[in-house]
């Protein structure tokens, strides 16, 4: 029997109409929230295990969950240092067996910690956001990833960015707001992960036969999107 999954529904039929203005008040006034002290602990044990893992290339798995595609991910690239980071303490914490030597999970805010990797000069040569929550009603934009103000931050870490979600039009926007803030134009595109699931969401929603969609973009640091110090 197939799974069933909730398909996300939503009264915004296109493109927020304020995504633009959003994008251009992130690239215009840097977010200035004050970082949260366990996250500044959170990333300086992450900051040294990275160390520690010599010349190794960075992976990020932003929003991680209960770790599953951390995992997978340090297992597909034994050559890569793979962080996964969540601010759920429940959901890190659940038993899918021992990491590989190569992965380390973190609880953390995922706002305040992008910033602080941006700040210390991390580079990571993936970066994926698997299933960000999609916070379907329009009044929530601010809420999702591009219209979020932490949002020049996340581009400006560089690397291959993967975004992948069950919901095209939180694709769409995010690819519209990445062509505003970098310049660079990513494709839209529905993919099967077949028996390749990187996460438990992943797998639930493909087996419910859900199209899912992702977008891919290589991003080369760009200093302009650096907010300021």
């Amino acid at each position: 029997m197939p799974e069933r999954s909730r398909i996300v529904t939503s009264r915004q039929s296109g493109p927020h109409q304020d995504l633009s203005r959003r994008v251009a008040r992130a690239l215009n006034h840097p977010l200035r929230k004050p970082l949260a002290a366990h996250t500044r602990e959170a990333f300086a044990a992450a900051d040294a295990w990275r160390a520690g893992c010599g010349d190794r290339p960075l992976i990020l798995d932003a929003g991680c969950g209960v770790g599953l595609s951390t995992r997978q991910l340090a297992e597909r690239h034994p050559e890569c240092a793979v962080i996964g980071i969540d601010r759920s303490a429940d959901r890190l914490s659940r038993d899918h067996g021992p990491l590989p030597d190569n992965a380390r999970l973190v609880r953390a805010d995922l706002v305040d910690f992008w910033r602080l990797a941006l700040a210390g000069g991390w580079r990571p040569v993936r970066h994926y956001l698997l299933y960000p929550n999609p916070y379907p009603k329009a009044a929530h934009l601010k809420m999702r990833w591009q219209g979020h103000p932490v949002f020049p931050a996340i581009l400006a870490l560089g690397g291959r960015l993967e975004l992948r979600s069950n919901w095209r039009l939180y694709v769409e926007e995010f690819a519209l707001a990445v062509e505003q803030a970098a310049g660079r134009r990513a494709a839209v595109e529905g993919f099967d992960p077949g028996g390749d699931c990187l996460t438990h969401f992943e797998r639930k929603y493909h087996h419910s036969g859900q199209p899912l969609w992702r977008l891919v973009v290589d991003l080369a640091h760009r200093p302009e999107l650096v907010p300021d110090a």
